[in-house]
């Protein structure tokens, strides 16, 4: 029997003075080497000792004793507050299950079903689980109102915000995203271009509608020329919106849809009436989810909520040793994505 296997533990999980018989250093020392304590100095070959006993021994550190030590339990709440863990949730909390990993952190999921009451008590929970800080998400970016015991630990909220701002948001920048969608139809040569919105008190709507007005007065256009009906996000709507347009004397070269859904309905409706899609008219999505707009037939141009981002960031700046948490609201990019379904107008642009 080598000397080795006379100092393994005869049962049981191991522990830290396990480790540290076996590589023959002190206990403190395996902490060191574990824990990148800085300021302590250990030799390379201290250091593998330490590092192959662990595996050998298949030795795991303690993280509620650790937590009970230095005051945290390297734990993440993520609080959806919605109905269900829809896609939405799906994308920010792989953001953040990932970002969480990386730093040492475990992420603790739980959903409110939309109820403010159910809100406060799963954050209850949540804090006498010793929990060391908040992701609070919803789907639809809006107001909310989180419990006021989410004070008591760092808390970021995911693709909403509280009124006054007072706890700091990650929000997606539907201002600049609705103004870069325009843009790119502006840049093909569009100048008839109509917009059928999402729900019309929306937050996100009348972002990406200011954005779309930015980008025609940037390009010397009267917004009020041109055309904008308000839907409610499904495809039913952007399809009955679409019929609404084309019984019109003069049918825009491309239309803007508040979401990839309602472009789907927008495609049916054009293809009823015979036209083709980019050579006729060309259509122009927002969200780039469910990879719906990837495949269906053109592939969908569109704009890309950056759900998976937002979460990610949110777990970084809640990370012990990551980045200080930024106060008010932090708007992150929505990228265009450009495939098939948007071309050159195939007729002069007027004006």
């Amino acid at each position: 029997m080598s000397t080795h296997e006379d100092h393994r533990p005869r049962a049981g999980r191991p522990r830290r003075t396990d480790v540290a018989r076996l590589a023959g250093v002190s206990p403190a020392t395996v902490s060191f080497v574990l824990n990148k304590t800085a300021g302590q100095t250990i030799s390379d070959e201290t250091r593998q000792r330490v590092l192959q006993a662990v595996a050998e021994l298949g030795y795991r550190p303690n993280r509620a004793a650790q937590g009970l030590r230095q005051g945290r339990s390297a734990t993440i709440g993520f609080v959806s507050h919605d109905a269900d863990f829809g896609v939405f949730a799906a994308s920010a909390i792989k953001g953040a299950h990932e970002a969480s990993v990386r730093q040492g952190n475990l992420l603790l999921l739980v959903n409110t079903g939309g109820s403010n009451r159910q809100a406060a008590q799963l954050v209850g929970e949540l804090l006498d689980r010793q929990t060391d800080a908040l992701i609070f998400a919803a789907a639809g970016t809006r107001s909310v109102v989180i419990p006021e015991s989410a004070g008591r630990v760092p808390t970021i909220l995911v693709n909403c915000f509280v009124p006054d701002d007072s706890t700091p948001s990650i929000l997606p920048d539907e201002v600049r995203g609705g103004r870069e969608a325009a843009q790119a139809l502006l840049d093909l040569g569009h100048r008839d271009i109509a917009y059928l919105t999402g729900t019309a008190s929306a937050w996100a709507t009348k972002a990406r509608l200011r954005g779309f007005r930015e980008a025609l007065r940037g390009a010397g256009l009267d917004p009020r020329d041109h055309t904008v009906l308000s839907g409610n996000y499904h495809a039913d709507s952007g399809y009955e919106l679409a019929r609404r347009l084309l019984r019109r004397d003069a049918r825009p070269t491309a239309i803007m849809c508040g979401n990839d859904r309602m472009a789907v309905g927008v495609l049916l409706a054009l293809l009823e009436a015979g036209l083709r899609v980019p050579e006729d008219v060309s259509v122009m999505g927002y969200d780039d989810q469910f990879q719906l707009a990837a495949e269906i037939h053109p592939a969908l141009s569109t704009v890309r909520l950056p759900y998976e981002a937002m979460g990610r960031l949110a777990a970084e700046q809640l990370a012990a040793d990551g980045p200080a948490v930024q106060t008010g609201r932090t708007l992150l990019h929505c990228p265009l994505v450009i495939r098939g379904s948007t071309a050159a107008p195939a007729r002069p642009a007027r004006g």
